[in-house]
């Protein structure tokens, strides 16, 4: 790792979140301890100063002959100094015991310390209290705290070690966080590079950890999903509109060049120009049809959904075009779901959406064929499908029919400017419903499904406001 890597880590949100929980838990942990030291301190003094006392209670009711005697045979039992006792005359000079000393003292009767040079040359401290007796003699009694010290370093030395253990570790864990930080936003930021270079087809990486950056990076693929639909769906109208509107634009130059060459008669020139009329009428619908899906897309359309009854938007559909199936010899059949079908939306897009699609059914349906518009409905979804026993779309192809101008070399002779199925797209995408081209055999299903609407929710949210401007 370089050192460049190394001052990048201290920077990443990983590493200082790292050790803000670092700073937390060490001072949780200096707070625990110096607690339960302190108790413990203060604990285990409290018990030799109670011992203390009671040794003064007893020495303090014996008569002063049996009080030297037992002092002195104190200090023969207690050859190791555990708890030494000494007795000494009212000016200080030493009478009997182990201490044969008197430490200087701030007061009768208060625990103190002091460091009693033993016999053999060795330092020990020493916990005391010295008691004034009613004889005027000075007694001394005091305890070996040399184990309550040791006992104290080793939580001192326990408190050391583990806060530069939980440093090295806190730290070692901030830097991993921070490395992996780091690593994951470089992964981040070569993909959005890339995106900005011009690969639309690149995607922000997930781990599946559903964390905070997971979300962001899911919402930003949806959005790079829906940009790379868009742009492909620009680039894909663009090839369209070279492609398709050359034709009559052609055509109508042809025309006009000619009328202008050549000495034509009035019948003549009337006919050019009514031809003229015709090809400019066509473009003009074509850039119609474009706004028009361009109108559809814009989600505030949203803001007019009112509860549709799909049944309804199917048998007005059908009740429209039976004329021309029956003029064709097309079977046209409407199925009616068992219940309401209802749905929030718009009802003239969903109306133009369902006329578009058996349009387009009955437009390329041979005659005497059959074409089917079936609505169903559930708890969890509502779907209106229309289905025919015509050529049916190639699987390679179900998706691109629904790109704006797109006309698959077998339909480019009939009549009509490829916007249709991109109108129903629009329609679908404004209403959230799963577009999906199946196949018919013969034939194809064109479905669209979404959610139903449940009209005691939809009262609540209109009289709320929602879904009104």
């Amino acid at each position: 790792m370089s050192s460049v890597r190394l001052s990048e880590i201290p920077r990443t949100s990983g590493f200082r979140i790292g050790v803000l929980f670092l700073a937390l838990f060490g001072c949780s942990f200096l707070a625990l301890f110096g607690y339960l030291y302190w108790q413990t301190a203060v604990y285990l003094k409290a018990e030799a100063d109670a011992n203390l006392y009671r040794q003064v209670d007893n020495r303090s009711q014996q008569a002063p002959d049996l009080r030297l005697a037992e002092i002195r045979k104190h200090a023969q039992q207690d050859a190791d100094g555990r708890l030494p006792h000494a007795l000494f005359d009212a000016n200080g000079h030493y009478l009997a015991g182990a201490i044969h000393r008197l430490p200087a003292i701030n007061g009768y009767d208060k625990p103190q310390e002091f460091r009693w040079l033993k016999a053999n040359g060795h330092h020990r401290p020493i916990r005391f209290i010295v008691h004034r007796l009613e004889d005027g003699t000075q007694l001394l009694v005091a305890q070996d705290v040399h184990d309550i010290h040791e006992f104290d370093e080793l939580l001192v030395n326990a408190l050391i070690s583990g806060g530069v253990l939980l440093l090295v570790v806190g730290l070692l864990g901030a830097i991993w966080l921070g490395n992996s930080t780091r690593l994951r936003l470089n992964a981040l930021g070569n993909a959005i590079r890339g995106i900005v270079e011009g690969d639309l087809s690149q995607r922000l990486p997930v781990r599946g950890s559903h964390d905070d950056i997971d979300r962001i990076a899911r919402v930003v693929n949806g959005m790079l999903d829906e940009l790379e639909r868009l742009m492909s769906e620009v680039k894909g109208v663009c090839d369209d509109i070279a492609h398709d509107l050359r034709t009559p634009l052609t055509r109508l130059i042809a025309g006009l060049e000619r009328a202008q060459r050549r000495g034509l008669r009035e019948e003549e020139y009337a006919q050019t120009i009514d031809s003229a009329l015709g090809e400019a009428k066509g473009l003009l619908m074509t850039f119609r049809a474009l706004l028009r899906i361009s109108e559809i897309e814009d989600s505030a359309r949203r803001s007019h959904f009112a509860p549709v009854d799909l049944n309804r938007i199917g048998a007005d559909a059908v009740e429209f075009f039976e004329p021309l199936a029956e003029e064709r010899g097309i079977e046209l059949t409407l199925l009616e779901s068992d219940g309401p079908a209802m749905l929030a939306g718009d009802a003239q897009l969903l109306f133009d959406a369902t006329c578009n699609l058996l349009d387009n059914a009955i437009k390329f349906s041979p005659d005497g064929a059959r074409v089917v518009v079936a609505l169903s409905q559930s708890s969890d979804s509502v779907a209106l499908q229309v289905s025919d026993t015509g050529p049916g779309i190639p699987e390679a192809e179900r998706e691109a029919v629904f790109r704006r101008l797109y006309r698959s070399e077998s339909s480019r002779h009939t009549v009509g400017n490829g916007l249709g199925l991109s109108m129903v797209a629009a329609v679908a995408r404004l209403h959230d419903l799963h577009l999906q081209v199946r196949e018919g055999a013969p034939g194809c299903i064109i479905e669209l499904a979404g959610k139903p609407l449940h009209l005691s929710a939809f009262a609540r949210a209109d009289s709320s406001g929602i879904g009104r401007q």
